[in-house]
């Protein structure tokens, strides 16, 4: 057979005609095999007495000249003494040698990312909790690192700088996490060594012993008069914190919350169970205050679904703040502040057992006040599940805001308060 043409290709492929291989000349030949989708180009050839071939590329992004002009260039390398089709064997070769070190080089910021995309997202109620983690303190010192290069000393300096900035607790997470990342990390075959398995607790933050701090109302007094006149601290933070405070609820709960769940106009939000630490569903009411908050965080948030919308375009494009800007900020603008007159470190957490300890001090029932921090009422839930106590919890949480009020505006009656059993407000 002659040289092909194009007219003979086209031909071909429209009556649809199937073969192995029809040869063009010098070594270059095209094949149209029934499990081929267009025809491709081969190029055979003798190298070392022995026969060798290798794929040009197909007959739809190679033309006939295309494919006429590299066979012939194919041809001279031959006359030279090399080996096409060996030097492409290398090149894929190599190609797979860069992957397999580019694995090696991924960097401690990417696993972590990696890991909570295969780990943790989907998985976890509250991912957001390990997302600040890596955001906040994985990748900031050790995010860049190759995961390879990663040695105990880095994990030790991580956990130390965690430590000295006053967040222990923090730190055991941290730990927690990392050791997690690092197993991770060997099964995939990044790594054959965790150099975090080393480290416990007592290298991290120590045993996390329950808290007891509760601020009394002198020391509201304080806070309301501090977070008017800080430096750096805006209404926003105000806000979350007097929720926080009024609402006795958790952080994530109202940090996370969309600006759906609360009926305004009936003065409730609506906690929905996968949103809860007991995953339970449950209705809070809203003291007019609260509402007041509410209605003023909406406007501000100009049509977002969220409560606290993120107040930048971050990486890891969560939609509302995170997690610990209010704590960050407690730390940095009202801390200072509050300790030269005398008020002792306290934290966001501590917030819900200020809230239990006052409750108490109000009169509220033991099993009112539980139910306003949403723990379970061992022994007479079953009983009071219809109503779940929710006018006694109403009245009691507007009695607190009524009494924040008093705080806010600087009237610091000094009360005998007992503080809240430990654990109490978890």
């Amino acid at each position: 057979m002659g040289k092909l043409t194009d007219l003979q290709i086209r031909d071909w492929i429209k009556r649809g005609e199937r073969f192995d291989t029809r040869g063009d000349g010098d070594g270059l030949y095209l094949r149209f095999r029934p499990v081929d989708s267009v025809p491709a180009w081969i190029f055979r050839y003798r190298f070392d007495g022995k026969a060798r071939k290798m794929n040009l590329g197909s007959y739809k992004t190679m033309s006939l000249a295309d494919a006429r002009k590299t066979a012939k260039e194919m041809r001279a390398r031959v006359a030279l003494g090399y080996d096409p089709a060996g030097e492409k064997q290398e090149r894929k070769r190599e190609a797979v040698r860069k992957i397999e070190e580019a694995k090696l080089q991924m960097t401690m910021g990417q696993l972590a990312d990696e890991y909570f995309a295969a780990m943790i997202l989907g998985r976890w109620k509250h991912p957001n909790i390990v997302r600040a983690r890596i955001e906040n303190d994985i990748k900031p010192n050790i995010g860049k690192l190759a995961v390879a290069d990663v040695k105990p000393q880095h994990i030790d300096a991580m956990l130390q700088t965690i430590v000295k900035r006053g967040a222990p607790t923090m730190a055991n997470d941290v730990l927690r996490w990392v050791k997690r990342m690092f197993d991770y990390a060997i099964k995939r075959q990044m790594v054959t060594f965790n150099p975090a398995t080393a480290f416990s607790l007592i290298d991290a933050g120590g045993k996390e012993a329950s808290r007891e701090r509760w601020l009394t109302r002198p020391e509201l007094v304080k806070l309301f008069e501090a977070m008017r006149t800080a430096k750096g601290w805006n209404i926003l933070n105000t806000y979350a914190v007097k929720l926080l405070l009024m609402l006795a609820c958790r952080r994530d709960e109202l940090i996370t919350a969309p600006v759906a769940e609360f009926d305004l106009d009936a003065a409730v939000w609506h906690l929905p169970a996968e949103r809860t630490k007991t995953g339970k569903a449950i209705d809070i009411p809203l003291p007019r205050q609260a509402v007041a908050i509410l209605r003023e965080l909406v406007r501000i948030g100009g049509g977002s679904a969220w409560l606290f919308p993120a107040r930048k375009m971050q990486e890891r494009m969560v939609p509302h703040i995170d997690l610990n800007t209010v704590g960050a900020a407690l730390a940095k603008n009202i801390r200072p502040v509050l300790k030269k007159q005398g008020v002792t470190e306290f934290t966001v957490h501590d917030l819900r057992r200020t809230a239990r300890s006052h409750l108490s001090a109000l009169g509220v029932s033991p099993y009112v006040a539980e139910r306003c921090l949403n723990h379970a009422v061992k022994g007479v839930e079953s009983i009071y599940n219809r109503h779940d106590f929710f006018e006694e919890r109403k009245a009691a949480l507007q009695a607190w805001a009524d009494v924040l009020d008093q705080c806010e505006r600087g009237g610091a009656e000094v009360i005998e308060l007992k503080p809240a059993k430990k654990g109490a407000a978890n």
